[in-house]
């Protein structure tokens, strides 16, 4: 017979999320049971945000060690040891895991089962042999690569995030499916640590971006000697010898793409197999578990959170989501969720940083804008350490309220943050143009492309004889 646990809040999901739910729940006295079948952390922490960043780490200092001619710098090739990469990406895993660990949460008081849950009613889950009742159950189950039906992709071995840093050996070359996000990443990494690299997307590469934007990280990635081939669909797969091939294109303009792996970053599905989902009266679709604005199922005592949830998938989001379910289920607040500040990064060198509407977004929405661009060209740190390709791009309008903003430019994402508050918090361009940046430094773009909205004005014959008739005055 299973044995029975009560609880007030039972987390089914320790990835960022659901973590961040159970510390919260467990730190304010609340009975709470963590149930995980795979591993503590979840996909960030082992197929996704953390290694990608330390493998583009690892990449990024074998670029380096060919660019110092402009410094007067030897420029030397790097010797690549790919299965000291794949330590070194485990070993940045490793560092991290104890913070999401079983340890550390029974720690805080939570009760962790790992096993796989299934709801039995709309109260209660089934996992190994424990039944689990609860007052609120939050799933937080994230998801997974989505498989595209390509013909032949089932008969022939194929990587996806989930097992592309178990590589102890770099591919000869690397065939990609997907010019999303990590497929970008992917791509860039595994060029500088010496592979062939060809990306095949059927659509557009960067297609949820802004194209002007992303058109300068593209061409910045074709400069490096990564293959990206647009507009063209994926009709079959196949294995070639030891490799795999590729058949895109239609008709006369079919081609066939040999490789030595394949790589299918064909965009994330929501984990809501084996759940039963249906016992507990809750809603889903292919998109993931339906909500509301507090994040709460059709079965109101159950809410859904982070990349299970839809919409935007993001780690960043299930963090942000933690703290409206907690602010509902413990606190009582009718906290609601609001997605018009999250911000979204690819992690590419230049990175390409977005918050807010697009420039089409705010036309679409009937909004009168100004457009303002500045080049990092026009940068003095970026010009000191030769990173001047990128440009930041916001979006104003007539009225000054910032509606959005893009940054082309290494380390965009961290340049973005004060426009991630600025958005959040609804302010006006001028709010950027009282601050005084510190100089040299590239966050600077800020505060003139701030600037350069009152410019017209400020420059106008008007404003010149205005000037000119104060003057007499002595």
């Amino acid at each position: 017979m299973a044995k029975h646990i009560k609880a007030d809040i039972c987390v089914i999901g320790g990835g960022s999320g659901g973590l961040a739910v159970a510390a919260g729940a467990a730190m304010l006295g609340r009975k709470t049971v963590l149930i995980e079948k795979g591993k503590m952390g979840g996909d960030c922490l082992n197929y996704g945000c953390v290694p990608s960043k330390a493998l583009l780490s690892a990449a990024k200092h074998a670029k380096y060690m060919s660019a110092g001619e402009p410094f007067g710098i030897a420029r030397q090739e790097a010797q690549v040891d790919f299965r000291a990469v794949h330590d070194h990406v485990h070993g940045v895993i490793d560092e991290i895991a104890p913070i999401d660990s079983v340890e550390r949460f029974e720690g805080l008081g939570v009760q962790v089962i790992q096993a796989a849950a299934r709801f039995k009613n709309k109260s209660q889950v089934e996992v190994g042999d424990y039944t689990v009742s609860a007052r609120r159950f939050v799933v937080s189950t994230g998801s997974v690569p989505a498989i595209p039906p390509i013909p032949g992709l089932q008969d022939v071995p194929f990587l996806t995030n989930e097992v592309i840093f178990d590589n102890t050996d770099c591919p000869e070359h690397l065939l990609i499916i997907g010019g999303g996000p990590i497929g970008m990443e992917m791509a860039q990494a595994h060029r500088r640590l010496g592979a062939r690299v060809t990306v095949v997307e059927a659509s557009k590469a960067f297609s949820k971006d802004d194209p002007e934007m992303s058109a300068i990280v593209l061409d910045e990635l074709r400069k490096e000697g990564i293959e990206v081939l647009e507009g063209l669909p994926v009709t079959g797969v196949e294995k070639n010898g030891d490799g795999v091939a590729v058949m895109i294109g239609e008709g006369e303009a079919q081609q066939r793409l040999e490789g030595s792996h394949l790589l299918v970053a064909a965009g994330r599905a929501p984990t809501v197999d084996g759940l039963n989902l249906e016992a507990a009266g809750i809603k889903y679709s292919k998109r993931g578990i339906e909500v509301d604005q507090r994040l709460r199922t059709s079965n109101k005592r159950v809410f859904a959170i982070g990349d299970v949830a839809g919409g935007l998938q993001f780690t960043h989001v299930a963090g942000y989501h933690s703290g409206i379910v907690v602010q509902n289920a413990l606190f009582r607040v009718p906290a609601k969720a609001d997605h018009s500040a999250v911000p979204w990064v690819t992690y590419t060198d230049p990175e390409l940083a977005h918050v807010g509407l697009s420039e089409v977004q705010a036309v679409e929405a009937g909004h009168q804008i100004s457009v303002l661009r500045w080049p990092l060209a026009e940068n003095d740190r970026a010009q000191a350490e030769r990173k001047t390709t990128g440009m930041i791009k916001v979006i104003v309008a007539k009225n000054g309220k910032i509606l959005g903003a893009t940054i082309v430019a290494p380390n965009a994402g961290d340049l973005l943050q004060p426009w991630i508050l600025a958005i959040s918090q609804k302010l006006k361009i001028r709010a950027f143009t009282s601050l005084i940046a510190p100089y040299p430094t590239m966050g600077e773009i800020s505060k003139r492309v701030a600037s350069s909205f009152y410019t017209p004005t400020l420059f106008s014959p008007r404003t010149r004889r205005l000037v000119a008739l104060l003057s007499k005055f002595g």
